[in-house]
């Protein structure tokens, strides 16, 4: 476990120093902390903010708002923002997240104000047997399809037991999808920020959003998402969360800009833990015969561990003891309900101090078999630790 906590270190010391020194290249000073009210013109601080995401993620501009309400309405933003009528999306890992099925009209009722809705059509390519995005279907999917106009790539499993999507993947898909025309290469980076290197958008993809109350927030941040990428497709994703001949010019940062500052500042250190806990519980957990994925010894792509259960009693047992060993609400034992937006019942475990921040330990499951769990998150390492360790207790006395 040392030599995985080694390069992890290795890894946060790398983005730490990138991070400061677009903090320090944009001259960020304490002025541009406190906010604006009203329509927020001339905010120094939320322009700043956008080139120091920018910078930072290899983009050529970013739009990065706490008005986001979730990671879902900043995809959904950015795909309405660059999509019209007539042109299609095309994934190429396959289904989306379940949450993104009724805004890419896949589920739900027509005329809900889907994508679909808005003659906007959807294609799918699954991945391989070994996990990987096919690359020469893609390509041969766009050639016979002029309507093709982005191409979509979810770097995270989701409620799937698929690996994780590598940043030589996005690249791969990036490259074979603009040998054929210079169509859009749009990636969900949900939980993958700071994990590596180097982000989606510094490997070839013109686009990618996520949220700040996942990996970028570093825990700090309250509420909001980001969307980074080519400067012209950015400032349509404006128009579209704003209106349009406003884009960037407008919004009130309020009182958030400090927490969102801190929090990308604080970002590297704290995927660092979560991955840290992750690594942990892959050992634990597989220790104790639960089937993990990644397990402990593998290359990871964000801050997600699966720990599949086999029965919906372990599984419960282990979300209990995640609440149990968390810091807010301990008390509060999870239990399975009808979550919008699911097929199913979830139950989810998450005592972090910001409402479903899942860069705080947490752990969330379709209650349905395989009965997997997926746990995310830890501000510190030793409280993830402890978490995991308290679900292990659990698991065994429920035994």
């Amino acid at each position: 476990m040392n030599s995985v906590f080694e390069k992890i270190d290795n890894i946060c010391q790398i983005n730490t120093e990138r991070v400061l020194k677009a903090f320090r290249e944009n001259r960020v000073s304490e002025a541009m902390l406190h906010g604006t009210t009203g329509y927020g013109y001339d905010d120094r601080g939320r322009d700043i903010l956008d080139r120091v995401f920018a910078d930072v993620f290899g983009a050529e501009d970013a739009l990065v708002r706490h008005t986001f309400v979730s990671g879902t309405h900043t995809l959904a933003t950015a795909i309405f923002g660059v999509m019209r009528p007539g042109d299609t999306i095309l994934s190429v890992t396959g289904r989306p997240y379940d949450t993104l099925c009724e805004t890419f009209g896949i589920t739900g009722e027509a005329g809900n104000g889907s994508l679909k809705d808005f003659g906007i059509s959807y294609k799918e390519i699954e991945l391989d047997s070994d996990g990987h995005p096919q690359t020469e279907t893609l390509k041969n999917m766009i050639a016979e399809d002029p309507s093709v106009k982005l191409v979509f790539m979810q770097r995270s499993r989701g409620y799937t037991n698929r690996k994780t999507l590598s940043l030589e993947d996005i690249n791969a898909v990036s490259v074979a999808a603009k040998s054929v025309r210079d169509v859009i290469v749009f990636v969900d980076n949900c939980y993958g920020e700071f994990v590596r290197e180097k982000e989606p958008t510094a490997v070839g993809a013109d686009l990618m959003a996520g949220s700040l109350i996942k990996n970028p927030g570093g825990g700090i941040a309250r509420t909001g998402g980001y969307i980074c990428g080519k400067k012209d497709l950015v400032e349509l994703c404006a128009y579209r969360l704003t209106a349009v001949g406003i884009g960037k010019e407008c919004g009130a940062t309020l009182d958030e800009l400090r927490n969102m500052f801190q929090g990308f500042f604080m970002a590297p250190h704290t995927v660092a833990q979560a991955l840290k806990t992750a690594v942990y519980a892959a050992e634990k957990m597989s220790a104790a015969g639960f089937n993990v994925s990644p397990r402990e010894d593998e290359d990871r792509e964000d801050i997600i561990q699966t720990v599949t259960f086999g029965n919906p009693d372990d599984l419960l047992a282990f979300c209990k003891g995640i609440q149990h060993g968390s810091p807010v609400d301990s008390f509060v034992t999870p239990e399975p309900w009808a979550m919008p937006g699911y097929d199913c019942d979830v139950v989810m475990a998450a005592g972090g101090f910001i409402s479903g921040a899942s860069i705080e330990i947490s752990a969330d499951a379709p209650v349905k078999p395989p009965y997997t769990a997926y746990m995310q998150g830890g501000l510190t390492f030793e409280s993830g630790k402890y978490a995991v360790d308290t679900a292990l207790k659990y698991i065994g006395e429920k035994k």
